[in-house]
């Protein structure tokens, strides 16, 4: 199974704004008609039950959305990007923030066609008409296109299932699912048969519930030995668990201490979930005749345990129906202590605030607004140069200058356009 892939999203650049301006025959008025450019497209991921990994991602590592058209003559506005939709599978989490040690989760997608914008597409520069005023009738200004937001992301997919089985390899946990249910786990007597997570349905009664394999722990699982390390992740999404243990082992007791010591190094909360202890291969001689050892074992022990025999099928049906009761009790629990969330809105000022700094021998201006509008025109124009001075003195760069200590003759750089003040 192909369940976690790091990949690269990138939104669309928005369309540069056009310097136009109206000339007509018998139109005595004309004045600037430059249109707006499009804004960039998306990138958003859309959960999809039909996608069942993450295998389609492992081929390419860059995702861009379309970029915005510029706009033209006539007020014609650039049309806007094609989003770019990812589909992924139900239960994948999106994790922001590379290398992994600093990742931080951006959101858990668990329901059917939730989605999530991962990457904003890049506003479209503004076209010459926004910049006229009364002193200024013919602008030859416009904005350059914004870039697109690009960031790493990490997707990790953990299976959604009612009931995770886990334990030490080769205790039997393929065949349990197999009499359990209409999965058909490969089943042989050697460690770690099972390389991935396998689900299965269980029907008791007129009710379901879907039991998760999870590969065989061993000691060290949370540091990466074995399996555990890559497939302890999908056992999270269970609401609780079913810990098979070989009724052959030497100790039993030990065997569920030593597993749930691996699941709480690996993740506290993994630890914490309700569990249903299991004996297995009660159809042994060897293990016929320890029962009541092991039962005094538990007992000592303050655990409660089921012993069934997954190759006959002895108990599995009182496990099920004991397994459907208990999860009952723990989805009413979680119901119970669910509330409902409050959305804080935290408003953003529409435009960016101008700011001034000093680096080295020149001042420099940080105006998004500003720095696009330079990235756009030719300012080597007195004209263009006289239009820039009232853009200074509007978006209040020009007062902010002369508060950070400008004088005459400094220099001052906006974007990569350096002049003298």
């Amino acid at each position: 199974m192909f369940d976690r892939v790091e990949i690269r999203v990138k939104a669309g650049k928005g369309g540069d704004g056009a310097v136009s301006f109206r000339r007509e025959k018998f139109v005595p008025f004309g004045g600037p008609d430059g249109g707006d450019g499009g804004d960039g497209g998306d990138v958003i991921l859309v959960t999809d039950p039909d996608v069942t990994s993450l295998a389609r991602f492992r081929y390419m590592s860059l995702y861009q959305a379309v970029n915005g058209r510029d706009g033209r003559g006539r007020k014609q506005h650039g049309k806007k990007g094609a989003d770019l939709v990812l589909r992924v599978p139900p239960g994948t989490l999106v994790w922001g923030g590379v290398p992994a040690d600093n990742k931080v989760l951006i959101i858990d997608l668990a329901q059917p066609g939730q989605d999530v914008k991962i990457a904003g597409g890049g506003n479209g520069g503004w076209g010459n008409t926004h910049f006229v005023s009364s002193t200024n009738q013919a602008p030859r200004l416009a904005q350059k296109g914004e870039a697109g937001e690009e960031r790493s992301i990490i997707l990790e997919l953990r299976l959604i299932a009612d009931i995770g089985i886990i334990g030490y390899p080769n205790v039997g946990k393929s065949s349990l699912l197999t009499v359990a249910s209409a999965a058909k786990p490969k089943i042989a007597s050697y460690p770690f048969t099972t390389l991935e997570p396998i689900l299965g349905v269980v029907m008791v009664g007129l009710k379901s519930l879907v039991l998760a394999e999870i590969p065989g722990l061993i000691e060290g699982a949370h540091l990466g030995r074995g399996l555990g390390h890559d497939f302890l992740r999908h056992a999270m999404r269970t609401k609780m668990l079913i810990h098979l243990i070989d009724g052959t082992s030497v100790s039993p007791v030990e065997d569920v201490v030593r597993v749930n010591t691996e699941l709480g190094l690996f993740e506290p909360a993994l630890a914490q979930k309700p569990q249903t202890v299991v004996v297995n291969k009660i159809d042994l001689p060897v293990v016929q005749a320890r029962l009541g050892e092991m039962k005094q074992a538990f007992c000592q022990a303050g655990m409660s345990v089921f012993f069934v025999s997954a190759v006959t099928g002895a108990g599995v049906g009182e496990l099920m129906e004991q397994t459907m009761k208990m999860l009952i009790q723990v989805e009413t629990q979680v119901a119970v202590g669910v509330g409902t969330s409050q959305k804080v809105f935290r408003p953003r000022p529409k435009n960016p605030l101008t700011s001034v700094r000093k680096e080295g021998d020149a001042f420099v201006i940080a105006a998004p607004g500003l720095e696009r509008v330079v990235a756009r025109v030719d300012v080597t124009g007195a004209e263009v140069r006289r239009h820039l001075r009232g853009q200074l003195d509007r978006l209040g760069v020009a007062r902010a200058l002369v508060k950070a200590g400008v004088k005459p003759g400094d220099k001052v750089r906006c974007g990569h356009f350096e002049w003298e003040w």
